[in-house]
């Protein structure tokens, strides 16, 4: 916000604003919630065995149950489902997803699409303990694909895109005389897969006395500020009515994160895409799993994973259990479609998203998709957006503005008061109070205005660093607006502030500086004054450098919007100031001055001078 004239509340509510920003900047910024991290402990010899397969080299061990002994041997082939939104890779080993590429999207270093699953083993797998023998992972039994109830010689399955069912591709194990029957949904324009747990002939999960669906490995990392997407991963469940997270902070591996009882769904997530796994029936709980290894400072010796399981009761049925998987990006029309809350894995904050949440779910990013819908640049919609705000905002600065310029007006009048009472701070008080009540007044009505904004400048601040449709939408010279917009590389890393200079940013805070110098009255700047002038800006310019480069052009248009409000404002402000401030003079005015008189308000007659 902008000094307004030489009056300390101005000054003051301005300084109060800038604090208010700034501690919000720094605390606020996305940064991953404190994981407690312990190194990895072999379990008592009294403890029961962790729910997995795997040997002392972490791979896993085919089970041991004489059930099983058709399906540990077989032949490992790929089957490739392929729809207008992805390339689905299936392996007959596990019967799993070994690959999940999205064909809208790419990594932001190159042409390839954005693949969601990491674990070369497999990302979907059931954990159970048969009868008899160790641990049965499924990623290490062989199935046969099956389309309607024939074995799939293909290698490939196309989905229509005029497809109004789902295309079903089922995988089948042998286990006794029955089967262990994977079955997975297909349908077109969507990054839902449906999948349903069948045991035909066989009772081998009601024997386990209950199992495990598990969602294992983190997603690749896609963007172009590795740490910071590591910052924006994690683990999820949603539990009780509320979401929690398993996120870590540096190398190690995190507490386990635990949650009993009826659970709607878990995911694994990065900063755009996201891997989750909803439950159609009961659960007994769910429980999330972290580990780092390296830093991104060298990404060749950097890894990251993350588990996410679901513990299912003991089926009744053959039919198992059905699930369905959102396999995709972050988008808020397809999370809301299944109204469970999916948006809240996006960060808006800890204790303050609450509050920011609503306004960018239900006010900014519809009124995003709205002006996308026939404006085709994002850039063009963030500076149409700004000025949709400033115009929004309008009432509320031209109150402000309105309020400064009667504090104005009593300037001489308050320095009047502090001289007359210099050393009786209490009757200075009253005296000041008495003044504003006489002149209709609020002392806060400068900054107050401005403070209400704020939920608003802070939730597009928190919205421009999470949103999806920004991402690889360019605008000018800027690539891509979900990321820095680099125009110069220096040869040096500043502290804070980078080894580049963000064009946007750079013009960010050029536009402030003017925008300062058209909001002092007559072009005066005060030593005061000059200190804001610049500091402010400098900082914006120091914080924002890394930040998206569509956040930049936000405040960058907002700005320039501000400044051509100011120039009309000031040039109507003096004489409504004026005139509105008239019979407040007036009413304040003591007898026998160069005025009214204060009881009946007619003009004193003044005495002519004697003639000589």
């Amino acid at each position: 916000m902008q000094e307004q004239g030489p009056d300390r509340s101005t000054l003051t509510g301005i300084l109060l604003i800038s604090l208010i920003l700034g501690v919000w900047m720094i605390f606020l910024a996305p940064r991953p919630e404190p994981t407690p991290v312990q190194q990895e402990a072999p379990p008592a010899a009294d403890e029961a065995p962790a729910l997995a397969a795997p040997d002392d080299t972490g791979a896993l061990v085919a089970p041991t149950d004489s059930s099983f002994a058709a399906a540990v041997r077989g032949e490992e082939r790929d089957v490739v489902v392929v729809t207008d939104r992805y390339r689905a890779t299936f392996s007959t080993h596990g019967g799993t997803l070994e690959s999940m590429r999205l064909l809208d999207y790419r990594v932001a270093e190159g042409d390839e699409p954005v693949e969601l699953i990491s674990n070369e083993a497999g990302a979907l797998a059931l954990l159970f303990n048969p009868p008899q023998g160790r641990i049965v992972d499924t990623r290490t039994l062989y199935f046969r694909p099956v389309v309607d109830g024939a074995v799939f010689a293909g290698d490939s399955l196309v989905v229509p895109e005029d497809a109004e069912a789902p295309v079903e591709l089922a995988f089948e194990a042998p286990v006794g005389e029955g089967a262990l029957r994977f079955v997975y949904g297909f349908l077109p324009d969507s990054y839902e897969v449906t999948f349903r747990v069948e045991t035909p002939g066989t009772d081998v999960l009601a024997q386990s006395g209950g199992y495990e669906v598990i969602w294992d490995g983190a997603i690749p990392l896609a963007e172009d500020n590795p740490e910071a997407e590591v910052q924006q991963s994690g683990a999820f469940v949603h539990w009780g009515g509320d979401t929690d997270v398993l996120r870590l902070t540096g190398p190690g591996e995190a507490e386990p994160f635990v949650a009993t009882g009826a659970v709607a769904w878990v995911a694994v997530k990065t900063k755009f895409f996201a891997a989750v796994l909803i439950p159609d029936g009961e659960t007994e709980g769910a429980e999330l799993e972290g580990s780092q290894v390296g830093t991104t400072d060298n990404l060749d010796a950097f890894a990251l994973d993350y588990t996410a399981r679901l513990d299912m009761p003991r089926p009744e049925t053959e039919a198992a259990a059905a699930f369905r998987l959102y396999l995709g990006p972050m988008e808020l029309r397809r999370l809301d479609d299944y109204d469970l809350g999916l948006y809240e894995m996006v960060d808006f904050g800890a204790w303050i998203g609450w509050m920011i949440r609503p306004i960018a779910q239900y006010f900014i990013a519809p009124a995003f998709a709205l002006l996308s819908s026939f404006i085709p640049n994002y850039g063009l919609v963030i500076i149409l957006f700004a000025l949709f705000i400033k115009l929004l905002l309008w009432p509320l600065t031209k109150s402000s503005y309105t309020s400064m310029a009667r504090m104005r007006e009593l300037q001489p009048k308050m320095e009047a008061i502090k001289e007359k009472y210099s050393d009786d701070p209490q009757k200075q008080q009253e005296a000041m109070m008495q003044m504003y009540r006489e002149a209709g007044v609020n002392p806060l009505g400068g900054c107050l205005p401005m403070l209400l904004q704020y939920p608003i400048l802070i939730a597009m601040w928190r919205f421009f660093q999470s949103t999806l449709v920004l991402r690889q939408e360019s605008f000018l010279w800027a690539k891509d607006l979900s990321a820095p917009d680099p125009i110069l590389h220096l040869p040096f890393a500043i502290p804070f502030y980078g080894d580049f200079v963000a064009g946007f940013t750079l013009l960010m805070g050029v536009a402030m500086i003017v925008q300062m110098k058209v909001a002092s009255p007559g072009g005066a700047v005060s030593g005061q004054q000059k200190v804001m002038m610049y500091m402010m800006p400098a900082i914006f310019f120091l914080f924002f450098n890394g930040f998206p480069s569509g956040l930049s052009l936000y405040y960058l248009g907002f700005n320039i919007f501000t400044i051509a409000q100011q120039r009309l404002i000031n040039k109507n402000l003096q004489p409504a100031g004026v005139a509105e401030m008239k019979p407040a003079r007036e009413k304040v005015r003591p007898a026998g001055g160069n005025g009214r008189a204060a009881g009946n308000g007619q003009a004193k007659k003044r005495p002519k001078p004697a003639r000589r």
